[in-house]
Parts: C-alpha cells; sequence; structure tokens
C-alpha cells in the first residue's frame, strides 16, 4: 500500500532545481521524486555491496593482487 512522506526544511533551491529536473523529463515534482527513491533503494547499500565482496572473495580460490591488476592495465596499453 502507497504511503505518503513529507520532508521538512528542502531549501528552496533544492526543490527549484528539482522541480526543474522532472520538467525537463516531462515529470511532475512527485512523479520525479517517486522514481529517485526507488532507484536509490534498488541499488544495495555500500555495506551491504562491500559485505557480498568480501563473501565472494573469501569463496573463491583466486587470489587477484593490486599488482597483478597493474601489470594487466600496462599490458593493455602497450
Amino acid at each position: 500500500m502507497p504511503v505518503q512522506i513529507s520532508i521538512r526544511n528542502v531549501p528552496e533551491e533544492v526543490r527549484d532545481r528539482l522541480r526543474a529536473r522532472a520538467a525537463s523529463r516531462g515529470q511532475s515534482l512527485q512523479e520525479h521524486l517517486r522514481r529517485e527513491l526507488e532507484r536509490i533503494v534498488s541499488y544495495p547499500t555500500r555495506e551491504a555491496w562491500l559485505e557480498g565482496v568480501r563473501r565472494r572473495t573469501a569463496a573463491s580460490k583466486s587470489r587477484v593482487t593490486t599488482e597483478d591488476i597493474l601489470e594487466a592495465l600496462d599490458r593493455g596499453r602497450g
């Protein structure tokens, strides 16, 4: 069930810039903000992402060092 969220004390300049972004996409301010909130929560938090990286790294038998990566980049530039 949809709910309402109010955000108080938003500076006028921020509101105006958000409204301009919404208008440039042919959206109302409400629609633009709702889509931005949906986009934000579609990504994992930084902490959740790092935990996933740590789990995959621990489960992997392969270890790639920073030196390995830099050497590969150098080879690709040559």
